[in-house]
């Protein structure tokens, strides 16, 4: 009965919550147009459909066509799909990595949590870019695939840390060492006990790894580390600088995926703050 309460406590605090909706809101505009966007138009993204070349936003070609001639509405809608698979499973993959690393050495301490630490200090000193490069040296095909796991790979270490500092302070309540002297085994302990009292502290952990992984994507594919097969936003805005769209004023090639990757990446941030709002009961606005 308490939970219910709590829980139609959350729901109500939610709905009130103008960041939230206004975040939701943007979200699922994307989402929705990432979807069902590639089948309103019949253009391939990398088809030379429009002999003329650049030309502005029109009734045939709603974002215009690039030098090449190529349906920009159709690379935008592609690319918001490549940009949320990726933020979805490489930020994903990066929240599962650290959650597991953050529990284990946070509840099991000594020896376990010094190695799993010393493990997460390699990681956040790797020289990603370093390594990118080599990678795409030896692979001449890069897929969204291998990106988003790569991302997902490089972008846990903070995410370990932190669910490792609110483990330690959760394992030693007392529900949990009611768990340890009715002889419940570690890993039960930390999915049945630990995990679920820090629920909303997860949710609000991937939302920021799912920006993360975006904007990261974004960087990659801008400065030519993308992939090589598909299309993104980020390597749409690389194309266009790459043939110069910013300086001969073809502002419908670059400005639809730059203010794509803002409004995405805002949005989660300003749904994270709604979020914390309405979990932290000092935060929430009456």
């Amino acid at each position: 009965m308490k939970k219910e309460k709590k829980q139609n406590e959350l729901i109500y605090f939610a709905f009130r919550n103008v960041k939230l909706i206004i975040g939701l809101a943007i979200i699922l505009f994307f989402l929705v147009l990432a979807v069902i966007g590639p089948m309103l138009t019949d253009n391939d993204p990398f088809d030379f459909v429009n002999p003329l070349g650049a030309q502005p936003p029109s009734s045939e070609y709603w974002f215009g066509t690039t030098f090449f001639g190529q349906d920009v509405f159709s690379q935008f809608v592609h690319g918001l799909r490549a940009t949320f698979i990726v933020g979805l499973f490489g930020g994903g993959l990066g929240t599962l990595i650290g959650i597991l690393i953050g529990f284990v050495a946070g509840y099991r301490g000594g020896i376990v949590d010094e190695i799993l630490n010393v493990l997460t200090n390699i990681v956040l000193v790797i020289p990603t870019l370093a390594v990118l490069l080599i990678i795409a040296a030896y692979l001449e095909v890069r897929s969204i695939f291998t990106e988003l796991i790569f991302i997902g790979f490089t972008a846990w270490p903070w995410t370990a840390r932190a669910i490792r500092a609110q483990t330690f302070s959760l394992r030693t309540r007392e529900f949990v060492d009611l768990a340890k002297l009715s002889g419940m085994k570690p890993l039960r302990i930390i999915f049945t006990e630990i995990a679920p009292n820090m629920m909303s502290y997860l949710l609000l952990v991937f939302i920021l790894q799912f920006g993360g992984a975006i904007l990261i994507a974004a960087t990659l594919d801008f400065i030519g580390l993308g992939p090589t097969n598909a299309i993104s936003l980020g390597l749409m805005m690389q194309f266009s600088v790459i043939w110069g769209a910013m300086q001969l004023g073809t502002w419908w090639w670059f400005i639809p995926p730059g203010l794509a990757i803002t409004a995405i990446v805002g949005a989660l941030y300003i749904m994270n703050v709604g979020l914390d709002e309405v979990f932290n009961p000092k935060l929430r606005e009456m």
